[in-house]
């Protein structure tokens, strides 16, 4: 067994890029190198709307937030441990669930009201669905005079 100072794999730490290792590196506290898997998004568009499924594992819909603002939809997801859980039976060697947040945003334009959009958390998959709004016509070519 590593020690905690190593994450899963002593050869991942070992051959890391060195900007993902300094302060300012790409690394998410919440789930460490598993960051990168956490709240994918496919987007599909149908006839009428646009569906995004998220991946959110281990969140409870308690803890999933979705705003529409300024023209971006915006998911938030928040998790915490409950730290007065105590564990009689010994003590922990390795604790690797984090409390912390993540979110996501997307621009869906500024035509769109936050009571058309509807949400469904199951399973730990966010759907979203979107109405698409009919494009807008430009004016027809014309002649502009010069003066």
């Amino acid at each position: 067994m590593l020690p905690v100072m190593y994450s899963e794999n002593l050869f991942d730490d070992f051959f890391d890029n060195v900007f993902d290792m300094a302060p300012w590196g790409r690394r998410n506290p919440l789930y460490g190198k598993n960051g990168k898997n956490l709240m994918k998004t496919d987007v599909r568009e149908t006839e009428s709307s646009y569906e995004l499924d998220m991946d959110l594992p281990g969140f409870k819909k308690e803890e999933v937030q979705v705003k529409l603002e300024n023209g971006y939809l915006t998911i938030s997801a928040s998790k915490g441990l409950d730290k007065d859980e105590k564990n009689k039976e010994g003590k922990y060697i390795r604790q690797e669930r984090y409390t912390g947040q993540c979110s996501r945003s997307f621009y869906v334009g500024d035509d769109i009201e936050p009571k058309d959009v509807s949400a469904k958390f199951e399973d730990g998959i966010l759907t979203i669905k979107l109405p698409k709004n009919p494009p807008k016509q430009l004016p027809k070519s014309g002649s502009v005079t010069i003066e």
